[in-house]
């Protein structure tokens, strides 16, 4: 096999620099909802809007996600075709499943708040975190899936979402390490965040969970039949 030549590496570079800088203007109009409250309000007292707006940047996500799937694979459908695609095919579901996951996560916080300070929340406040990132976590592969499949049934995308978090644990904490990261450097550096980082920790962010989700989206392989 021939090297690849400096024109095909110049050209794998720029795609990936295109690529990165679109998904990142991609991902500040599919989340405008939150990043206006986030500029705008105070996250500790806004919360509800909070819970409220982030289901509707659920299929920009998606389209985002299905923008990284194609260029991972190296199909060549346009970045802004392939998002535009995927956002319509993944709307209903994605604001579904997402909007049921605020609701538990809202719950589980209300629980949290109400439990603190009390003899009561010394037993049940760690079992409330680890359900909230549980939900965070299923949450967030449940997007991946919906990105690949969005006809899935979102009851099997939650039970198939939930034991897969709990299976590659360690890829699930990377995941939300990375995400964590992003809404530190969003906090201290929003321009870098939304303008530079943002494409680049989401894509480690969706190739740790797309590995994770590999035995539910990848079909089994047939072995041929020997001679």
């Amino acid at each position: 096999m021939n090297p690849p030549s400096r024109h095909d590496t110049i050209t794998a570079v720029v795609d990936g620099v295109y690529t990165a800088l679109v998904s990142n203007m991609l991902l500040v109009v599919g989340c405008l909802p939150l990043v206006a409250l986030a500029f705008t309000t105070d996250a500790a007292r806004a919360w509800p809007l909070y819970a409220l707006a982030a289901p509707l940047c659920a299929p920009g996500l998606c389209g985002v996600f299905a923008v990284m799937s194609d260029y991972s694979s190296g199909r060549a459908g346009g970045v802004l075709r392939t998002f535009g695609r995927a956002w319509r095919a993944t709307a209903r579901p994605a604001v579904l499943w997402a909007a049921a996951a605020s609701a538990v996560l809202v719950v589980l916080g209300v629980d949290a708040y109400a439990l603190w300070g009390h003899r009561a929340g010394a037993l049940t406040l760690p079992i409330l975190a680890v359900l909230a990132v549980l939900t965070a976590a299923t949450a967030l592969l449940g997007l991946v899936t919906i990105a690949e499949r969005p006809a899935a049934r979102l009851r099997d995308v939650a039970r198939a979402c939930a034991y897969l978090a709990v299976r590659r644990w360690y890829l699930t904490a990377a995941s939300l390490l990375v995400l964590a990261l992003l809404a530190q450097l969003f906090v201290a550096r929003p321009a870098i965040a939304l303008g530079v980082a943002a494409a680049p920790l989401w894509y480690v962010v969706w190739s740790n969970s797309r590995y994770s989700l590999r035995a539910a989206l990848d079909p089994p392989t047939i072995a041929a039949p020997s001679t």
